[in-house]
């Protein structure tokens, strides 16, 4: 059974999408929806680390070891003069989330697809909690794409 294979991504995941939202709440302190709302996200990313946590010795998935979230993608560049433009930055940054948050989103519909074959009540509640969390988040993302954009690259 490889469900703690996807416990264990899910759960780099989860801890790297939490990084990166507070990452991005940090670089653009100037816009208050972004640096609060993504504080709250990454709260909703460290709750679904404590999910995946308790329910992963089930599985045979020792998580007590440092987080290792994958590294930023800060030193990439997305967009040009991103480096320099603090509006472009925040384009680029959402796009990050909201690709990151689109992976996370189908790691736990993955996760929730497992959960109804092996019949484990328990890991379908923990999907069932986290997954539209994980939607709205990358909702969240690309709706802020759209309401910045505009004003961004016609600026």
């Amino acid at each position: 059974m490889r469900i703690g294979v996807a416990l264990r991504e899910l759960h780099r995941s989860e801890s790297a999408m939490a990084v990166e939202l507070l990452r991005v709440a940090d670089r653009h302190p100037e816009e208050p929806e972004i640096r609060h709302v993504a504080r709250d996200l990454a709260e909703w990313s460290r709750e679904h680390v404590r999910e995946i946590e308790g329910i992963a010795p089930r599985y045979g998935t020792d998580l007590s070891g440092p987080e290792h979230p994958e590294p930023s993608e800060e030193g990439e560049r997305e967009l040009p003069g991103e480096d320099s433009d603090a509006d472009l930055a925040l384009l680029a940054d959402l796009k990050r989330l909201y690709r990151l948050g689109g992976g996370v989103a189908l790691d736990w519909d993955l996760l929730g697809q497992g959960a109804q074959i092996i019949a484990d009540s328990d890991l379908l509640a923990v999907t069932e909690r986290c997954h539209p969390r994980s939607v709205r988040r990358m909702h969240w993302a690309r709706g802020m794409l759209k309401a910045v954009s505009p004003q961004i690259l016609v600026g």
